[in-house]
């Protein structure tokens, strides 16, 4: 019986909310709602059971958002990872208070958005990422490679904290092979911590706008061969994603990513690792039903 199948990282925002501080009007391909009813039908498309929503703002009320979208009896979305202020002295009772929707799985500082690349090492975080871990609950990096030095001390401080590397750590694939070395050993020594886990997204956006699988392979290998197929989550990125490319192109570019692994390990890829590392509830949706 195959696993079901997840995209583990997708978006939803409405940009008349106000809290996306990155997201501007001059950004014309994203700069507009994009709700359920718009993704439904590309999961509908690449036979996909279900989502896990990813915060876009650093705010607790669109991880309240999020929360709610999720909350709705046709929902796709299988968990949501949102954000909370780490540092501030209510963080554990805020923690507390978003947890008691099952769906929130995890929690996304935006950290690539940081001037201080060691701002995850700050003690003020300590109790947090301690209610984090006790609660098993997953920390989602969104890092760049210049973070992944500090990263490694993150992690190691943090046995005991599930960490997962968003996007391969954002790898500067459009530059070519200068920075792949660097990049490629981050990732050796991330992977013998083994409460570091790490996505296949993102890499499309990363890439020149006239991407091929062929780009990308290096890179995808890397994560394989380091992390293993049992600690590898798919996601879409969607919608960053499509600035660059269509959902289906980037399924169809991961089903050739992954065309070489065994039929149980492109499962756990494509769904069973999100399942098992984020706790995903065991539903699965219709495809082709409505979505709030």
């Amino acid at each position: 019986m195959t696993r079901p199948r997840i995209d583990a990282h997708q978006h939803f925002w409405r940009p008349a909310r106000g809290d996306y501080g990155w997201l501007v009007p001059s950004m014309t391909a994203l700069y507009r709602d994009f709700e359920p009813a718009d993704l439904a039908p590309r999961l509908d498309a690449c036979g996909i059971d279900g989502t896990v929503a990813v915060q876009a703002a650093p705010t607790v009320a669109e991880t309240e958002f999020l929360l709610d979208l999720a909350s709705s009896p046709s929902s796709f979305i299988r968990g949501v990872v949102g954000w909370i202020d780490l540092g501030a002295p209510d963080a554990v009772t805020t923690l507390d208070r978003l947890a008691t929707n099952p769906r929130l799985r995890g929690i996304r500082p935006m950290i690539q958005d940081k001037p201080d690349d060691r701002w995850m090492l700050r003690p003020a975080h300590g109790p947090a990422l301690r209610a984090l871990a006790d609660r098993g609950l997953v920390f989602d990096a969104l890092v760049r490679p210049q973070h992944l030095s500090v990263l490694l001390t993150f992690v190691d401080r943090h046995p005991d904290l599930r960490v997962v590397v968003d996007h391969g750590a954002k790898p500067t694939i459009v530059a070519g092979g200068a920075e792949f070395a660097p990049w490629a050993q981050s990732m050796v020594d991330l992977a013998r911590r083994p409460n570091v886990v790490c996505k296949l997204s993102g890499l499309v956006t990363e890439a020149s706008h006239q991407w091929t699988v062929r780009d990308l392979r290096p890179f995808a290998d890397v994560l394989f061969e380091t992390f293993g197929t049992e600690r590898v989550i798919w996601g879409s990125d969607w919608p960053v994603l499509t600035t660059v490319a269509t959902y289906e192109q980037w399924w169809d570019a991961t089903e050739a990513l992954v065309a070489t692994l065994s039929a149980d390990e492109r499962d756990a890829v494509m769904g069973g690792n999100a399942v098992t590392i984020y706790g995903l509830a065991p539903h699965a949706r219709s495809l082709g039903s409505d979505q709030a």
